[in-house]
């Protein structure tokens, strides 16, 4: 799968958590399960500012409010340590701090810019059974649009301290976990160190939030 398609499933996949969910059972929220729950009331706050033209054209509030909105509901910990994989066991401290914190924002820039870029999609629930002490799951949605099939995307979670966290996205199979390893572990061949990595991403987020604000 071309890295441009796969840019745009990833879109897809983070509006999941941006516009009103509904399930495919024709169910009301009384019905879904927690980790459904989760997922849906993060839409819903958000899909409320998609109302306000004014909001929407300021990208640094978009940041902001979705931040605030889906950091309860993702693991951001969990995510960078997982897309670093091997890295992640050899990084410093300090090397770990600064990792999470590049890649969380590289996340969140790209959910504020399906935030503005996609507003005509509609996600449904498929049915989920937890069976008794279960501490991890796949929420199975499918994200649909006018005359074209359904986009199977599905959330992995996990139980932490009590509250449904999103740790991956696979859209049709392709894990978004696996999917940034893969770039990070290219950019470590290039580089010969994580530090570099990590200066990388940071440039590169400067640069895309200083375009965006000043679009």
């Amino acid at each position: 799968m071309k890295q441009l398609q796969l840019k745009q499933l990833f879109l897809l996949a983070f509006l999941g958590l941006l516009i009103g969910l509904a399930p495919v059972t024709n169910a009301n929220s009384a019905d879904l399960s927690e980790p459904q729950i989760a997922i849906e009331n993060a839409s819903n706050k958000l899909k409320e500012k998609l109302q306000d033209e004014t909001f929407t054209q300021d990208f640094s509030k978009i940041n902001l409010f979705v931040e605030d909105v889906i950091e309860p509901h993702m693991d951001f910990g969990r995510i960078s340590a997982l897309v670093l994989g091997k890295l992640w066991r050899k990084a410093s401290k300090e090397e770990k701090v600064s990792f999470k914190k590049e890649f969380k924002t590289l996340l969140i820039r790209t959910y504020s810019r399906a935030f503005i870029d996609f507003k005509e999609w509609s996600v449904r629930f498929l049915p989920l059974k937890i069976e008794k002490d279960t501490k991890k799951i796949i929420v199975k949605t499918e994200i649909l649009q006018p005359g074209v099939q359904p986009l199977a995307v599905n959330y992995r979670m996990l139980l932490t301290k009590g509250k449904w966290k999103v740790y991956d996205i696979m859209i049709e199979g392709v894990s978004l976990v696996t999917n940034y390893r893969t770039s990070i572990k290219t950019e470590y061949k290039k580089t010969g160190s994580l530090q570099a990595v990590i200066e990388r991403l940071s440039a590169r987020n400067v640069v895309a939030l200083a375009a965006k604000n000043n679009s």
